[in-house]
């Protein structure tokens, strides 16, 4: 079998890229405002805390006067017992993981969520198997950072940054790999929108899920394997 030959890794976001978490997120994001006495904003106008870390978001609606920490531990005793499953997985993201791992490229989650839930929501959404490495931020806020993040992976699995391209939805994620000199795809079905993903600097962007295959194996310069070129 031939395998890909030239960054035939792919860095994965999760929240907005392979699923859509906003109802758990989102809801236990205002429980925790409303158990701290603050008044939410409705959960249309909330979509903007999915991507980026929690902890920052909370700060940034609390303010000064507000503490944030209190608040995350709110929303983690809610989202740990029942909120990270309110999720849906976007259509056609089995599929197209199977794809990419029948080809021979190596998939490797990378999200700013904690590794404790993202495991989890693998798992439940049986995706957990597509994957060669599952990398996620630590509860004390290490690896919150996901440029961060991105150098623990690509140290830890012994990859060039020149083999890897990102998928993900959000600027955090185009500038995280930016920071590396890789490439991001990225997924239009999410929560930043075309905007901001070109603002970013994103290399690509995808209008759905069946669409990223063709970038990835564009944007590397790799060739999938013969077995998924088979009819």
């Amino acid at each position: 079998m031939t395998m890909p030959d030239r960054r035939s890794a792919l860095l994965i976001d999760l929240d907005g890229t392979l699923t859509d978490p906003a109802e758990g997120i989102v809801g236990c994001f205002r429980l925790a405002l409303e158990a701290l006495g603050r008044s939410p904003p409705a959960a249309a106008d909330l979509t903007w805390i999915i991507g980026p870390p929690l902890r920052r978001s909370f700060a940034d609606l609390l303010g000064a006067g507000g503490d944030a920490e209190a608040a995350l531990a709110i929303y983690r005793g809610c989202y740990s017992t029942d909120g990270l499953f309110e999720a849906v997985v976007y259509d056609g993201v089995p599929e197209v993981l199977a794809e990419l791992r029948a080809a021979g490229a190596r998939l490797f989650l990378c999200t700013a969520k904690p590794l404790v839930y993202a495991g989890r929501i693998l798992q439940h959404f049986d995706l957990r198997r597509d994957f060669e490495g599952v990398y996620g931020a630590e509860l004390d806020g290490r690896y919150d950072d996901k440029g961060d993040l991105i150098a623990r992976i690509l140290d830890e699995q012994d990859l060039e940054a020149a083999d890897c391209c990102m998928w993900g939805d959000r600027r955090h994620d185009v500038l995280a790999a930016s920071r590396h000199a890789i490439p991001t795809i990225g997924a239009l079905w999410g929560y930043g929108g075309a905007d901001e993903l070109r603002a970013a600097g994103a290399a690509v962007l995808c209008a759905s899920p069946s669409e990223v295959p063709a970038a990835f194996w564009a944007l590397s310069g790799a060739r999938p394997s013969r077995r998924a070129l088979a009819p």
